[in-house]
């Protein structure tokens, strides 16, 4: 079923993430000239209701979408966005390597990972593995006319590829996974879970948008951070 989007600021909306299948939340950041989403989504079917609900809100679909780390609910959707899709290289050679994987094991391994995957793929719904439009490195600063949006990379306990996507004027951070654990287990590296934490405590925004959880406070992720 189709959910509505959360507007969160003047310029950033968000449509929401769901457990069952294992969705993330998904940005949407709206410039003057140009508009950007944060993660490309699981799957056709979910992009196709993010596409939706943009359309019914009157927003323009995005011309570039950024990712935040190159798991499978936040990019196998990347077939079917309108527009570019941008990365940062360690996620771009992680798609690749994921894509000769399906494709030397078959598509068989991919679903029996997790039982949201089977959910999300139920009915043969194809899964399709493309790589990055636009790779970079760093860091990365785009003007949507009237709204500025940086995406860096970052050290996280969940993955080595994350980004981080940042609209300053807004107040807003999208941080993907990144304070959670490693899949299948979720355990965190107490090293890089305090990295990170002063990573986050030195970033300027109100509002920290996780991958699967509504929208919170630095304070609420550096707490979960610190708890272990």
């Amino acid at each position: 079923m189709n959910q509505s989007l959360i507007h969160l600021t003047d310029r950033v909306w968000v449509y929401p993430y769901e457990e069952t299948r294992d969705r993330p939340n998904l940005g949407y950041v709206r410039g003057d000239r140009l508009c950007l989403a944060v993660d490309a989504g699981h799957s056709d079917a979910h992009i196709a209701e993010f596409h939706d609900a943009l359309k019914a809100a009157g927003l323009p679909l995005p011309d570039i979408t950024v990712l935040t780390h190159w798991h499978w609910d936040h990019t196998f959707a990347m077939h079917k966005v309108h527009g570019l899709t941008l990365a940062n290289g360690r996620t771009d050679r992680h798609l690749r390597d994921f894509r000769e994987k399906v494709e030397r094991e078959g598509v068989e391994a991919f679903l029996a990972m997790d039982e949201s995957i089977r959910r999300e793929y139920a009915g043969n719904r194809p899964v399709v593995i493309v790589s990055a439009d636009v790779a970079f490195s760093g860091a990365i600063d785009i003007d949507l006319g009237g709204c500025r949006v940086r995406a860096f990379e970052v050290e996280t306990p969940h993955t080595d590829d994350a980004t981080f996507v940042l609209i300053p004027d807004e107040g807003v951070l999208f941080i993907g996974d990144a304070n959670s654990g490693v899949f299948p287990t979720w355990k965190r590296d107490p090293s890089l879970a305090k990295k990170l934490t002063g990573t986050i405590a030195d970033l300027d925004a109100r509002i920290f948008v996780e991958g699967h959880w509504t929208p919170t406070t630095k304070e609420d992720i550096i707490r979960d951070l610190l708890e272990g």
